[in-house]
């Protein structure tokens, strides 16, 4: 059993357990989609990083003379094997790698509205690289659990805090769909762009509420349209490309969704349009970003014609 487990008040442990159990049954045959970053993590999980500074834009693990020139070539290629990476920024032992999404823009909005985070024990759902992880392990908190389905992320997080050696933080091979599990666990749940891939919300916001502590803070961050009234696109097919888009909500209907699911004091902490400064193509992200997403013609629309997405924060506390 994971020892952070016996820390938690859910029931179910054994369940949870059993799940992790199997995660880590799976992640060690040797199948080609296990190896490509299994083994990347493996060559250089000796290695640890006397320098950290989690408190500025940029997570800093390590410092370049820390690395012989060879132990730094095998990082630097190890950590290009790991691409893309969406969430950053770091320096990795000198190594700087701008990702896709400028997330440090995303905790600059929602810090000032953030609840005491020292000895707290906190969710973070689909946490990706762990970038959030980071910034909040610069606060002390008891315990982040990040809950990732995805090898290249669940691999990338575990190799920088391979070098971190950051024992409050943990990542584990889970969706947003066993957030239910750890039932009364969380005094504080991050679902960050999130929301608008699951094909029922409020259900979704039940089992986040379901696994929180009486009088928990919820922050959600969610892509959105302009507007006032609730009401949510359903695209046909795809939103700026993605298929995965259900439920595209204004800021209004995603305050009404966690009012239904029984969070309180509900409030839109801010909403902004997005833009290719906030996210866009890098040495260390090559694919299509928000551009190619966009109307060439007319920036207000997606390229099938949706109107272009904005990204808004909320908070909620859940039940007493």
């Amino acid at each position: 059993m994971r020892p952070y487990l016996s820390t938690l008040p859910t029931p179910h442990k054994d369940k949870i357990n059993s799940l992790l159990a199997e995660h880590d049954k799976r992640l060690q045959l040797n199948k080609k989609g296990f190896l490509r970053y299994r083994l990347p993590f493996e060559s250089v999980q000796h290695i640890r990083a006397n320098f950290l500074d989690f408190s500025d834009d940029v997570v800093r693990i390590g410092q370049e003379d820390e690395l012989s020139l060879e132990e730094r070539d095998q990082v630097y290629q190890v950590m290009r094997d790991f691409m893309p990476w969406r969430k950053g920024p770091f320096n990795i032992f000198g190594i700087d790698i701008d990702a896709e999404w400028r997330s440090e823009k995303k905790w600059a909005r929602l810090q000032p509205s953030l609840p005491e985070l020292a000895g707290k024990v906190i969710a973070d759902i689909g946490c990706n690289n762990g970038y959030y992880m980071f910034r909040m392990a610069h606060h002390k908190p008891r315990l982040v659990i990040g809950f990732e389905p995805y090898l290249q992320h669940h691999y990338s997080f575990k190799t920088l805090n391979s070098f971190a050696g950051q024992q409050n933080l943990q990542s584990e091979l889970l969706g947003v769909e066993d957030i239910g599990l750890f039932e009364g666990s969380f005094d504080l749940v991050f679902l960050m762009g999130i929301i608008y891939h699951r094909i029922s919300p409020i259900e979704l916001l039940n089992e986040v509420n379901k696994s929180m502590k009486p009088g928990g803070t919820l922050i959600v961050e969610s892509q959105a349209i302009p507007g006032d009234e609730p009401v949510a696109l359903f695209p046909e097919k795809t939103y700026a490309k993605a298929p995965g888009i259900y439920f595209v909500p204004t800021g209004a209907c995603l305050q009404n969704w966690m009012t239904r699911a029984g969070f309180t004091d509900v409030k839109i902490l801010c909403s902004h349009p997005m833009n290719n400064d906030e996210q866009r193509r890098t040495d260390w992200m090559t694919f299509e970003s928000f551009d190619d997403y966009m109307n060439p013609e007319n920036q207000a629309l997606t390229i099938e014609g949706y109107p272009a997405p904005t990204r808004v924060l909320l908070k909620g506390t859940s039940k007493d």
